[in-house]
């Protein structure tokens, strides 16, 4: 049950001082009180404003789900022969898959009907997707601490707002990453939140320029210290960045001067490992367990949860990536503060027909062994995608591989610096490398997530017209050929603060087909190529 104390794991330290004055103003509504009355059998509700099940629209739902195996892990292959026959059996075009039913009224009280998914429910969801939920965190994100709950929401920018609403007062500042998640930003700001960015490299948040940030802050000028940080450390939105476990305790290190992690997870098990060349790679040879899913829970980097400093951690979205707009989050602090907590973010619907279809897939077909095959199956499934996207650009491109210098993006990782290729057909559909060694633009492989970060080099001749930018010379141009990317100002905590020479872009490989992207990649090949005649 979301809240119970978990033996033999200590308390995690009092931090309700971080609450803001909204939350400490709630109180529980005179409703809710009602719902802590344990009615004995038999009795007759005329109390609740309930609507009655039987004037719901809909009888009964009918679901065709994938099978939890439908896609390879991550090393290619199908965990069984089982799973090797039915990936023959099921196509992309015509999928295996297993089909559901929900009725509005369950048999046995532990089913999952519309009834109740349908009905009020409280801050926490469904009692068994809360249930399952706790089980999950247990198995996956092993807190360090017994004091935790978990709290549903309408998805990640929802949570993090209530997260703000929570923690931040109007004129507090809080830490990010210099590039984030912009939906992020615009809920912080009408609250009259300040974000405070930290330098960010290949690894993420540079836990140098957070200790810079902290022990030089001035209250008599900068006003509050942050107490607060938002952090996106696995495959971060935009830049692709990883943080590996040596970046974690340096960070948490820093932070162990009172402070709150906000740690907004989406692309948690999209950890796709360091990208090999193309000509570099071959079969992977597999060990016996290497599928079992207590291994691949292993082979993830620890959450900010697992860590025994002293910060509250707050996860906004641990299924974020998984299912339909439903996601979960749990601090870690004493009980007293966890009704306050509820009272804040438990202020809208998150039960519905999408949460109930994925819950019946989930833990009642699948369970929790399956449930983990299937997020194998998307770490699989988008370490391809990684590959094929960085695979293309060196067929496009004369790619040349350099390790980045302090101070930059790239510190002490592998960059790749894109150059132009030569054509050896009319077609211009083949190219070799040319001796020019002008580059175009660089990234860095990401090893987590589903963005490609990318800084062009290009723009030295170009004629811009008045007023405008160069990200948006080169936006407009990439569309009007067909191929859309976000530009990296719309990622900036602070826009003006961009040098004029920064032109970057995230590339999402996220959606498509193969495909799609490749022709997506030639769009960038001719445009950059149209760039160096200039």
């Amino acid at each position: 049950m979301s809240g119970e104390k978990i033996p033999s794991l200590p308390n995690s330290i009092d931090l309700s001082h971080h609450l803001s004055s909204l939350a400490k103003a709630r109180v529980l509504s005179p409703l809710k009180r009602l719902q802590k009355i344990k009615p004995k059998p038999g009795t007759i509700s005329m109390s609740g404003g309930h609507p009655d099940p039987t004037l719901f629209p809909i009888e009964n739902l009918h679901i065709d789900a994938l099978l939890s195996n439908s896609f390879a892990t991550k090393n290619g292959k199908n965990s069984s022969f089982l799973e090797w026959i039915w990936s023959k059996i099921g196509t992309r075009a015509s999928p295996k898959t297993e089909t559901y039913t929900v009725n509005k009224f369950g048999v046995k009280s532990e089913d999952i009907d519309l009834a109740h998914a349908l009905q009020y429910s409280g801050a926490g969801g469904m009692i068994q997707l809360q249930e399952f939920a706790r089980e999950f965190t247990k198995t996956v994100y092993t807190p360090a601490y017994g004091d935790w709950t978990i709290l549903a929401d309408c998805g990640n920018t929802d949570a993090t707002s209530r997260c703000l609403a929570t923690f931040c007062n109007p004129g507090d500042s809080i830490i990010v990453e210099e590039w984030t998640y912009p939906s992020f930003l615009a809920s912080a700001r009408p609250m009259g939140v300040k974000p405070v960015p930290v330098k960010v490299d290949g690894q993420g948040m540079m836990a140098i320029d957070l200790e810079r940030i902290l022990s030089t802050w001035d209250e008599n000028v900068q006003g509050r210290r942050p107490r607060t940080m938002y952090t996106v450390p696995i495959g971060q939105n935009p830049t692709g960045a990883f943080r590996y476990i040596f970046s974690l305790y340096s960070a948490l290190i820093v932070c162990e001067t009172d402070i709150i992690i906000i740690e907004d997870d989406p692309y948690y098990f999209l950890q796709e490992g360091i990208y090999v060349p193309k000509s570099l790679r071959c079969a992977k040879t597999r060990t016996q367990n290497e599928d079992d899913p207590t291994v691949f829970i292993k082979s993830l980097t620890p959450s900010y949860l697992k860590a025994e400093f002293s910060v509250w951690t707050v996860s906004p979205s641990w299924i974020d990536i998984n299912i339909m707009g439903y996601c979960t989050w749990f601090p870690d602090g004493l009980a007293d503060v966890q009704p306050i907590v509820r009272r804040t973010i438990g202020e809208a619907r998150r039960d519905g027909y999408s949460i109930t279809l994925w819950f019946l897939a989930v833990t009642k077909q699948w369970g929790m062994e399956k449930y983990i095959r299937w997020l194998q199956g998307l770490q699989g499934e988008y370490t391809l995608r990684r590959d094929f996207v960085v695979d293309k650009i060196h067929e496009l491109f004369d790619v040349s591989p350099a390790i980045g210098v302090k101070a930059t993006f790239g510190a002490g990782l592998p960059v790749m610096t894109a150059y132009l290729k030569e054509p050896v057909s009319s077609t211009m559909e083949k190219y070799q490398a040319t001796n020019s060694k002008t580059p175009l633009f660089s990234f860095i492989p990401p090893t987590a997530g589903m963005f490609l970060w990318i800084k062009f080099h290009i723009g030295q001749n170009i004629i811009l017209k008045p007023g405008e930018t160069l990200v948006e010379h080169i936006f407009v141009n990439l569309a009007e050929e067909g191929l859309l990317i976000s530009p990296g100002a719309m990622f900036s905590v602070d826009e003006s603060t961009i040098p004029e020479q920064e032109v970057a872009f995230r590339i999402a490989f996220s959606k498509g087909t193969q495909e799609e992207m490749s022709e997506g990649l030639k769009v960038l090949e001719r445009v950059m190529r149209e760039y160096s005649r200039v």
